[in-house]
Formats: C-alpha cells, structure tokens, sequence
C-alpha cells in the first residue's frame, strides 16, 4: 500500500490571521480559500500542502506534531516571526551545531527554527 502525505492542516479559530502569519513565514501564495478551509503552495517540490481548518475550540494543550523550519539565522528569522505575531516559547537550545528555537503562531501553535546540521 502506497502512502502520500498531502495536507498538512492546522486547527484554528482565526483562520485569516494564522494562515496569513504561515504565508508569510514561508512566502507562500494561497491557492485555496473557501472560508472555513484555506490551502497555501506545496511545501517544496512536490511537497503537501499547509492547510489552515476553521474549528471553534481552542488550542488547550502542547502540539504532538510541530514543523522545524531550517534557517541560516534563528535569532533573525525569530525577530522575523516576532514582527509577523509569534512568540518565543523560551531561550534557544541544543548545542553551537545544532542550534534551535521553539516559536508559537498567533493562536499558540508550535513551531522551531533550526539551522541546516
């Protein structure tokens, strides 16, 4: 049996403003957008799409499932972030190889800035 990953969704109560924040982020173009479901561009070639899925319960708890996005800077892509409505979600970790930073979206959601190991 054959597998494909093709959406990966994101819950949310502001679906305008998280999946502007994400295209942002990424400067990724929408492609769909029906009100309660909005898609942007594949995650690279050939990659799933990010989906944003209006639902009316809050964020309660820490994501089992987060994105790692790889930059040349993590503290200049952060104050990118930042400037676009994240927040930090405490200091930078790992080690002078591997640095890294855990970032919430808008609406709490987590995600990381890693630099290329």
């Amino acid at each position: 049996m054959d597998v494909k990953v093709t959406n990966i969704v994101v819950d949310c109560n502001d679906i305008g403003v998280v999946s502007r924040f994400w295209a942002e982020l990424l400067g990724a173009k929408t492609t769909c957008d029906e009100g309660d479901w909005i898609d942007l561009e594949p995650l690279g070639t050939g990659g799933p799409l990010l989906s944003f899925q209006l639902v009316p319960e809050p964020k309660r708890a820490k994501n089992r499932l987060h994105l790692d996005l790889v930059v040349a800077d993590i503290e200049a892509a952060g104050e990118r972030a930042r400037a676009l409505g994240a927040v930090p979600a405490g200091a930078p970790q790992g080690d002078s190889r591997w640095p890294f930073r855990v970032w919430h979206d808008p609406e709490g959601n987590e995600f990381c800035f890693c630099t290329d190991h």
